[in-house]
Protein backbone atom coordinates (compact mmCIF):
# COMPACT_ATOMS: atom_id res chain seq x y z
CA UNK A 1 0.00 0.00 0.00
CA UNK A 2 1.50 3.28 -0.63
CA UNK A 3 1.90 5.63 1.70
CA UNK A 4 -0.34 8.43 0.26
CA UNK A 5 -3.23 5.81 -0.15
CA UNK A 6 -2.49 5.30 4.23
CA UNK A 7 -2.48 8.71 4.64
CA UNK A 8 -5.56 9.12 2.61
CA UNK A 9 -8.03 6.93 4.80
CA UNK A 10 -6.50 8.42 7.97
CA UNK A 11 -7.99 11.78 7.01
CA UNK A 12 -10.81 10.28 6.28
CA UNK A 13 -10.78 8.39 9.88
CA UNK A 14 -9.40 10.74 11.86
CA UNK A 15 -12.24 12.81 11.57
CA UNK A 16 -14.65 12.65 15.08
CA UNK A 17 -18.27 13.50 14.69
CA UNK A 18 -19.14 16.17 17.42
CA UNK A 19 -22.71 15.01 17.45
CA UNK A 20 -22.30 10.98 18.01
CA UNK A 21 -19.83 10.39 20.11
CA UNK A 22 -21.07 7.70 21.35
CA UNK A 23 -20.53 6.05 17.67
CA UNK A 24 -17.48 7.12 17.62
CA UNK A 25 -16.40 5.29 20.50
CA UNK A 26 -17.60 2.45 19.39
CA UNK A 27 -15.62 2.53 15.57
CA UNK A 28 -12.37 2.58 17.71
CA UNK A 29 -12.18 -1.30 18.12
CA UNK A 30 -12.72 -0.98 14.19
CA UNK A 31 -10.11 1.16 12.98
CA UNK A 32 -7.65 -0.18 15.41
CA UNK A 33 -8.02 -3.19 13.60
CA UNK A 34 -8.08 -1.74 10.41
CA UNK A 35 -4.79 0.05 10.65
CA UNK A 36 -3.07 -2.45 12.51
CA UNK A 37 -3.95 -5.14 9.51
CA UNK A 38 -1.87 -2.85 7.11
CA UNK A 39 0.48 -2.34 10.14
CA UNK A 40 1.27 -6.08 10.28
CA UNK A 41 1.21 -6.16 6.23
CA UNK A 42 3.58 -3.04 5.72
CA UNK A 43 5.82 -5.41 8.42
CA UNK A 44 6.18 -8.08 6.60
CA UNK A 45 6.81 -6.35 3.22
CA UNK A 46 9.91 -4.87 5.37
CA UNK A 47 11.40 -8.41 6.62
CA UNK A 48 11.11 -9.26 3.35
CA UNK A 49 12.86 -6.14 1.94
CA UNK A 50 15.52 -6.47 4.50
CA UNK A 51 16.23 -10.31 3.78
CA UNK A 52 16.80 -9.13 0.17
CA UNK A 53 19.17 -6.44 1.15
CA UNK A 54 20.82 -9.18 2.98
CA UNK A 55 21.24 -11.42 -0.12
CA UNK A 56 21.95 -8.49 -2.55
CA UNK A 57 25.21 -7.39 -0.10
CA UNK A 58 26.32 -11.35 -0.37
CA UNK A 59 25.67 -11.18 -3.71
CA UNK A 60 27.67 -7.74 -4.27
CA UNK A 61 30.20 -9.05 -1.99
CA UNK A 62 31.20 -11.99 -3.90
CA UNK A 63 30.54 -9.91 -7.35
CA UNK A 64 33.38 -7.30 -5.96
CA UNK A 65 35.75 -10.04 -4.55
CA UNK A 66 35.40 -13.10 -7.02
CA UNK A 67 34.69 -10.91 -10.80
CA UNK A 68 31.79 -11.36 -12.39
CA UNK A 69 30.18 -15.04 -13.03
CA UNK A 70 27.10 -16.05 -15.34
CA UNK A 71 24.81 -14.64 -12.84
CA UNK A 72 26.23 -11.00 -12.47
CA UNK A 73 26.46 -10.88 -16.08
CA UNK A 74 22.64 -11.96 -16.68
CA UNK A 75 21.66 -8.93 -14.29
CA UNK A 76 23.87 -6.33 -16.00
CA UNK A 77 26.25 -6.17 -12.93
CA UNK A 78 30.06 -4.34 -14.15
CA UNK A 79 32.79 -3.85 -12.45
CA UNK A 80 34.34 -0.34 -12.19
CA UNK A 81 36.63 0.59 -15.26
CA UNK A 82 39.74 -0.26 -12.95
CA UNK A 83 38.48 -4.14 -13.01
CA UNK A 84 39.05 -5.87 -9.85
CA UNK A 85 38.42 -3.88 -6.55
CA UNK A 86 40.85 -4.25 -3.71
CA UNK A 87 39.58 -5.88 -0.46
CA UNK A 88 40.23 -2.60 1.42
CA UNK A 89 38.34 -0.55 -0.86
CA UNK A 90 35.04 -3.12 -1.21
CA UNK A 91 32.95 -1.13 1.31
CA UNK A 92 33.18 2.00 -0.53
CA UNK A 93 32.21 0.34 -3.36
CA UNK A 94 29.47 -1.08 -1.95
CA UNK A 95 28.18 1.85 -0.33
CA UNK A 96 27.53 3.58 -3.86
CA UNK A 97 26.59 0.80 -5.58
CA UNK A 98 22.90 1.50 -6.88
CA UNK A 99 21.41 -1.39 -6.27
CA UNK A 100 22.16 -1.28 -2.94
CA UNK A 101 21.57 2.14 -2.88
CA UNK A 102 18.18 1.51 -4.37
CA UNK A 103 17.34 -1.35 -1.62
CA UNK A 104 18.37 1.37 1.27
CA UNK A 105 15.91 3.81 -0.07
CA UNK A 106 13.15 0.82 0.12
CA UNK A 107 14.15 -0.09 3.08
CA UNK A 108 13.83 3.53 4.62
CA UNK A 109 10.78 4.19 2.83
CA UNK A 110 9.32 1.02 4.59
CA UNK A 111 10.41 2.28 7.56
CA UNK A 112 8.36 5.12 7.74
CA UNK A 113 5.00 4.11 6.23
CA UNK A 114 5.79 1.72 9.71
CA UNK A 115 6.49 4.63 11.96
CA UNK A 116 3.54 6.69 10.37
CA UNK A 117 1.24 3.70 11.14
CA UNK A 118 2.53 3.51 14.34
CA UNK A 119 1.53 6.76 15.61
CA UNK A 120 -1.74 6.28 14.01
CA UNK A 121 -2.18 3.11 16.16
CA UNK A 122 -1.31 5.17 19.03
CA UNK A 123 -3.77 7.98 18.33
CA UNK A 124 -6.42 5.48 17.87
CA UNK A 125 -5.44 3.68 20.94
CA UNK A 126 -5.97 7.49 22.39
CA UNK A 127 -9.36 8.17 21.10
CA UNK A 128 -11.40 7.03 23.78
CA UNK A 129 -9.60 10.05 25.54
CA UNK A 130 -10.46 12.45 23.23
CA UNK A 131 -13.70 11.24 23.03
CA UNK A 132 -14.10 11.48 26.66
CA UNK A 133 -12.37 15.02 26.87
CA UNK A 134 -15.11 16.43 24.20
CA UNK A 135 -18.20 14.89 26.73
CA UNK A 136 -16.85 16.52 29.93
CA UNK A 137 -16.23 19.98 27.72
CA UNK A 138 -19.86 19.78 26.18
CA UNK A 139 -20.93 18.29 29.85
CA UNK A 140 -19.03 21.74 31.53
CA UNK A 141 -20.29 24.27 28.55
CA UNK A 142 -24.42 22.78 29.82
CA UNK A 143 -23.74 23.38 33.29
CA UNK A 144 -23.83 19.71 34.20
Amino acid sequence: MKIEEIHELWTADSEIDKTALDDESLKISKLHNKYYNIYINEKLILRKFEHEFKKLKLDKYEFYTQGPNEESNTKGWKLPAKGMILKADIPMYMEADNDIVNMSLKIGFQQEKIEYLESIIKVIINRNFNIKAAIDFIKFTNGV
